[in-house]
């Protein structure tokens, strides 16, 4: 019994784990490598466990532990260093803070 026991907490915990790691896509916008660097830093500023974001693709792939943060609080952070996500807008002084092969074509939303 005790057996059964212990291998039910062990799976529950693995599934709980996967479940929170799985990853999750954001549009971000910008331009080269350097961008790169900042995208990825300021998602796992916000929390991301892991931040890889591609810019041929434009899409940024993290994980996260949702008790810890979410897609908001690393949307909001990504836009605070000056991109614009697919729900955040970086403020005009953020963007204009990026050095100049990282200002990229923005699409200003109307709000």
């Amino acid at each position: 019994m005790k057996k059964i026991l212990f291998a039910s907490l062990v799976l529950w915990a693995i599934v709980f784990t996967a479940q929170a790691q799985n990853p999750t896509t954001i549009k971000v916008a910008g331009n080269c490598g350097m961008c790169k660097k900042h995208i990825e830093k300021a998602a796992k500023d916000a929390g991301a466990t892991t931040a890889t974001w591609d810019k041929v693709s434009k899409l940024l792939t993290v994980s996260f532990d949702p008790a810890k943060t979410n897609n908001d609080k690393i949307e909001t952070s990504i836009a605070a260093a000056g991109y614009d996500t697919e729900h955040k807008q970086a403020s005009e002084e953020a963007y204009k803070k990026l050095d100049e092969c990282c200002q990229y074509d923005r699409k200003i939303k109307k709000q």
